[in-house]
C-alpha cells in the first residue's frame, strides 16, 4: 500500500498539473497557490477534498449496511480500489496529454485516482490501524524520530525497547515503500510519460492477492 500510495501520488502530481491524489493537505496548499497563478489547475484541486471525503463516507456506509465480516470488508474495499485504480490508469493513458489545466479529461482522471486513494486510506484506517499510514509520512517520520530520541536517552525498560524497535521496523518499511513508489513514478513518468500509469493496477492486484492470502480469523 505504501508503494502504491507513493507511486500514484507522484505520478498524479507530475501528470495532472500538481494534483495530489492521496494527500488532502497537499491539495489545499496547492489550491491556495494555484489561485494566484492564472492558468493553473484549480478545478481538480477544489474537487479533490470533497470527493475524497465523500468516497470514505459512502464506502463505510455501504460496508456497514452490508454487515460484512471484517476480512470480507477489507477484501471488498481493496477490490473496489483496484477497479478505481484501473479506471484511473486507463483514463490517464487514453486521455493524455493533459494540456488544459482545468480540462474535463484531467478532472475525470484525477477524481478516479482520488477515489482509489481515498478507499485505500479508509481500508487502512479501519482494518490496518496498527500499521503506519500508507500515504502520509509526516506523522510517521515524527514518531520515528521521537522513538529514536527516547532510545538514545537510555531510559526505556527492556520490554519498551523491544516494542519500540518493532514499531520502528514497521514505520521504516512504510517510509521506504512510499519513497520507492515516489522514485519509481518519477522515473516511469520521465521515461514513458502517462504510460507510467499502467503499473498501479498491478500494484493494486498484488495488494488484493496478499489480502486474500491472509488466513481468516475464526471468531472465538
Amino acid at each position: 500500500m505504501s508503494i502504491t500510495g507513493g507511486y500514484v501520488d507522484t505520478a498524479g502530481f507530475l501528470a495532472l498539473h500538481g494534483l495530489f491524489t492521496g494527500h488532502v493537505t497537499g491539495n489545499i496548499v496547492m489550491l491556495g497557490a494555484a489561485l494566484l497563478h492564472e492558468g493553473s489547475s484549480t478545478y481538480a484541486k477544489m474537487l479533490a477534498v470533497p470527493v475524497f471525503c465523500a468516497t470514505i463516507v459512502i464506502m463505510r456506509f455501504v460496508i456497514d449496511r452490508l454487515r460484512l465480516p471484517e476480512s470480507v470488508s477489507l477484501r471488498t474495499m481493496v477490490a473496489v480500489k483496484l477497479v478505481m485504480l484501473t479506471l484511473g490508469s486507463v483514463s490517464a493513458i487514453s486521455l493524455a496529454p493533459f494540456t488544459a489545466p482545468n480540462g474535463l479529461s484531467l478532472v475525470l482522471t484525477g477524481m478516479l485516482l482520488v477515489i482509489a486513494m481515498a478507499i485505500q486510506n479508509a481500508a487502512h484506517r479501519t482494518h490496518l490501524a496498527s500499521a503506519p499510514p500508507s500515504n502520509v509520512m509526516t506523522g510517521t517520520m515524527t514518531q520515528m524520530m521521537v522513538d529514536l530520541g527516547e532510545m538514545l536517552a537510555g531510559r526505556m525498560t527492556p520490554d519498551a525497547k523491544v516494542a519500540t524497535r518493532a514499531r520502528l521496523k514497521g514505520m521504516l518499511y512504510a517510509v521506504l515503500g512510499f519513497v520507492t513508489g515516489c522514485g519509481a513514478a518519477a522515473l516511469g513518468f520521465g521515461l514513458a510519460g502517462t504510460w507510467c500509469f499502467a503499473l498501479p493496477p498491478f500494484l493494486g492486484l498484488a495488494t488484493l492477492l496478499l489480502v486474500i492470502s491472509e488466513p481468516t480469523k475464526q471468531p472465538e
